[in-house]
């Protein structure tokens, strides 16, 4: 029952959202409302740890005859990705108090609509549900950046929904052709589609619909156009939703689809697949060192730290497919968090050029301090988060091959240079005339990041509560891969 609650509840509350009048009692609602749904998926994660692994199950029939229920449930992985989503939907609430909004009723019920659908795709248990969920994170992202973005969020909203749009198809056919071959009478449940016998070059097809999909979404290189442009012109909150959970959705769905059903072309076939996400790990990491804008660097780093995730799905050992579990987690809190941070930078400066920053930390020291903190988790430094899960991945790279083990090993150096040149050039130095009265951290604004920072140093101290959860799981999906 909690998932469908887990559901519901954000859904209601985006109706009721519309019919509120007053910006503060709107923030205020939708604040109250994303903490009770953290309350409610910390219950299930409680229930779950408590009740061996239970997949706190919802199943009603909906389209009977052609085999699609709603069919929702918990497994560890999609727990994991649930309680990311409840815990940064808060974190996101909270940092956009700063800002005012036009239209702000529909700029939250969006917010909460989008909450919905991102927990309807990790808590599916059909393919069709899967599948429409998906596409249901594309509307609210799509107006939330067309509406509330930059000077050229037209074109650039317009290329994301074309892309993103097109991938989503192709999981569509690729879904509706397993249905095909499951007995009848056919059904798109899990388990249905995980037995469907596919021979070598049918899994080839399906494997390529279900990659290009989540590869866009992700994005790996070379389907990656969209997302600089998109992460730069969205509002502040818009590039926490992409970057901090909706990209994560490509993976999970590596992890969910393609391992298990595409193995055969996988082992055949999925080193090309390999050299892509390799490729983007030096590539973006490389295109962020000459980046002046700070959030279009960040978004160029995100390439490269996703990129090594999906290198970690597609070796396909345990090791990297729990590294990429948990680095999921730490991904989506530290690339959040840096953009909460350079949103306040340029809420004071009214800049986000690098040259025209400097000297912050002497005006702002706590702003500094939360800044050097994201960085860290993000440079993967030990005892922070960045570090359990990008030293699993190499690890499990390392097995499948030194040498792409190697190069995917860049990204810990290069994100070094890049993120601590952006942190010296921005917080030290000379004062410049844009930093010369910039105020610190307020407790409100401090109140958004304090989660973040206990999170950082939580899962870097102690991953094992986290790794245990998605183990089982993780160990019955790759157990479809032999």
């Amino acid at each position: 029952m909690l998932t469908i609650i887990l559901i519901l509840l954000p859904l209601g509350l985006s109706l009721i959202t519309l019919f509120l009048k007053r910006e503060t009692a709107i923030r205020l609602f939708v604040l109250a409302g994303t903490l009770a749904e953290f309350c409610i998926a910390v219950a299930a994660f409680i229930q779950f740890k408590t009740s061996c692994h239970c997949h706190l199950l919802f199943n009603a029939d909906w389209l009977e005859t052609t085999g699609v229920s709603l069919k929702f449930g918990l497994d560890g992985i999609s727990l994991l990705m649930v309680m990311l989503t409840t815990f940064l939907l808060p974190v996101i609430v909270l940092a956009t108090f700063s800002h005012s909004y036009s239209r702000p009723a529909s700029f939250y019920s969006l917010i909460l609509f989008m909450e919905m659908a991102l927990v309807g795709v990790f808590a599916a248990f059909d393919g069709l549900m899967f599948y429409i969920f998906w596409e249901m994170t594309l509307i609210p992202a799509y107006f939330i950046c067309a509406v509330w973005g930059g000077n050229d969020r037209i074109r650039i909203t317009f290329k994301f929904f074309i892309y993103t749009f097109t991938g989503s198809l192709l999981m569509l056919v690729a879904l509706i052709y397993l249905w095909f071959r499951t007995p009848l009478p056919h059904s798109f449940d899990f388990h249905w589609l995980y037995a469907v016998n596919l021979s070598p070059s049918e899994q080839i097809w399906i494997f390529l619909a279900f990659f290009l999909a989540f590869a866009i979404k992700i994005p790996i290189f070379p389907f990656h156009t969209w997302q600089p442009d998109t992460y730069t012109e969205s509002p502040a909150a818009g590039s926490m939703l992409l970057a901090g959970i909706m990209l994560k959705m490509g993976i999970y769905g590596m992890i969910r689809w393609m391992v298990p059903i595409c193995h055969l072309a996988m082992h055949k076939w999925g080193w090309i697949a390999l050299i892509l996400a390799v490729a983007g790990i030096v590539y973006g990491s490389v295109i962020a060192i000459r980046q002046n804008d700070m959030k279009r660097l960040v978004a160029y780093s995100s390439i490269g730290h996703v990129g090594l995730i999906a290198a970690g799905v597609l070796v396909m050992t345990i090791h990297a497919m729990q590294g990429a579990v948990i680095q999921m987690i730490s991904h989506g809190i530290n690339i959040v968090g840096l953009f909460i941070v350079i949103d306040l930078i340029e809420k004071r400066t009214r800049t986000r050029n690098i040259d025209s920053l400097g000297g912050i930390a002497l005006q702002a020291p706590r702003l500094a301090v939360f800044f050097m903190i994201m960085l860290l988790g993000s440079i993967a430094l030990p005892l922070t988060n960045g570090f359990v899960g990008e030293f699993l991945l190499l690890l499990g790279i390392f097995e499948y091959s030194a040498l792409l083990a190697a190069i995917a090993g860049l990204t810990v150096i290069l994100s070094a240079v890049y993120m601590l040149r952006m942190y010296q050039r921005t917080m030290l130095g000379p004062v410049r005339e844009s930093t010369g009265q910039v105020n610190d951290l307020t407790w409100p604004e401090m109140a958004a990041l304090i989660p973040l920072v206990i999170v950082i140093f939580w899962i870097g101290l102690f991953p094992g509560l986290f790794l245990d959860v998605a183990l089982p799981d993780v160990l019955t999906i790759l157990n479809y891969a032999k």
